[in-house]
């Protein structure tokens, strides 16, 4: 069955994105060295952006993934770049309550049961399923999610939108690799340890 995966870069205090909820790329919280790009072409080149992906010569299907899931605030980041579908080369779904539509006839919209639609995914055939953010959709999918890769940034910021985003649920998770790379981003992977516990 299909993993959903939790891929995404977090500060040490576990935000993935400064107060103004702004894209964090390239921000002094969120440095994109050499060194990460290298890896990222190694091991994710699905994740870049297309713009990026052409820049580099990047083509061909993913390796990890080949479905993008993603909320209303991220995708909306993009958008306020002028960029309707960052993610062209992969199934692209976003999940949001409040959007009536969205610019892009190629991208799904999920306006319904996300936990529902998450499952029938897996179910499909295909590579594992790369969840890009944000924090509010985490929480929603978290009883989904099996593996997380955590781009762990050597910054605290004290405030932001947090890695995960909603009531308190305890979801337990065991470390299986990790890569530290010289510019000082270690990459940290956990997958699902347990069922799902919630304290009541």
């Amino acid at each position: 069955m299909r993993r959903l995966v939790y891929y995404v870069a977090t500060t040490i205090d576990g935000f993935i994105a400064e107060p103004d909820r702004g894209d964090p790329t390239g921000r002094a919280s969120f440095p994109v060295t050499d060194d990460l790009v290298r890896f990222i072409i190694e091991t994710y080149p699905e994740t870049l952006p297309a713009a990026a992906r052409a820049a580099l010569g990047l083509e061909g299907p993913g390796r990890a993934f080949d479905t993008v899931l993603e909320g209303r605030g991220s995708y909306e980041v993009g958008l306020a770049a002028g960029v309707e579908d960052a993610y062209p080369h992969l199934r692209h779904l976003v999940f949001s309550s409040t959007l009536g539509e969205l610019p892009d006839p190629a991208i799904e919209l999920v306006n319904g049961d996300a936990i529902g639609r998450v499952r029938e995914l897996k179910r499909e055939a295909g590579l594992d399923l790369w969840l890009v953010g944000g924090g509010g959709l985490a929480h929603a999918l978290l009883p989904e999610i099996d593996r997380l890769v955590l781009k762990v940034t050597p910054a605290v910021i004290g405030s932001g939108v947090p890695l995960v985003g909603g009531p308190f649920t305890a979801h337990l998770f065991q470390p299986v690799d990790e890569v530290r790379l010289p510019g000082g981003v270690r990459v940290v992977t956990y997958d699902r340890a347990h069922a799902p516990s919630q304290v009541r």
